[in-house]
């Protein structure tokens, strides 16, 4: 029996701004070499990230897109990287991107969605941003990243997780720590130190807690 690493994401999951693939490239490149190297099973990465998808995106098109990948006799991890794009203040609406209810619901019902797979799911934390280059986002100037707003989605994307008993890992204050100049390629997206640490807090808690 081999393992399937199904990751549904935004640009970060996509590997946006990284010449190497970003996280989930590393990801994958580790189960086909070093731990196969030293004595592990068979693990499978899919990415199945796209850039710009919100909560609500990865709710609609999660069961097409899990159906023809899913088989029972895998062992199947579901790995949710999502949120930063919801926590986004969007200036003409006067609300963010997904209003937090929403946000909140989304969640919970993806929660429902994904336990019809299996039981193994890991939820990634949002990653901080640096407010001073993201407010308003260059790249688009309705929105915002605002720093409470980002710690918001993520307190409660780690709350609904801790009562649902499913994995959450923190990022944020690993970006923090790690210096955001350091780490962010624009503010917001990952630079490939970036993606290396996302890939490495992830690749440790799989092995850690056994889930792989």
């Amino acid at each position: 029996m081999h393992t399937d690493i199904f990751i549904f994401g935004d640009s970060i999951g996509f590997g946006k701004y990284d010449s190497r693939g970003g996280w989930t490239y590393r990801l994958n490149e580790f189960f086909e070499t070093d731990y196969l190297a030293g004595g592990g099973g068979e693990a499978y990465v899919y990415n199945l990230s796209i850039s710009g998808n919100r909560t609500e995106d990865i709710l609609e098109r999660f069961e097409s897109e899990m159906r023809p990948r899913f088989a029972e006799k895998k062992d199947t991890v579901i790995v949710f990287a999502i949120g930063l794009n919801d926590a986004a203040f969007v200036h003409s609406k006067k609300d963010n991107w997904t209003n937090f209810d929403d946000f909140k619901n989304n969640l919970e019902n993806l929660l429902i969605k994904a336990k019809n797979f299996y039981d193994k799911i890991i939820f990634l934390g949002l990653t901080a941003t640096d407010q001073a280059i993201v407010d308003p986002m260059p790249w688009d100037l309705d929105k915002s990243y605002l720093d409470a707003d980002v710690k918001k989605y993520d307190a409660a994307l780690r709350d609904i997780c801790q009562k649902s008993g499913v994995g959450y890992i923190l990022l944020y204050d690993k970006f923090i720590a790690g210096g955001l100049k350091n780490l962010l390629h624009d503010g917001a997206h990952p630079n490939a130190a970036g993606h290396q640490l996302i890939f490495e807090t992830l690749r440790d808690h799989l092995l850690a807690n056994k889930i792989i």
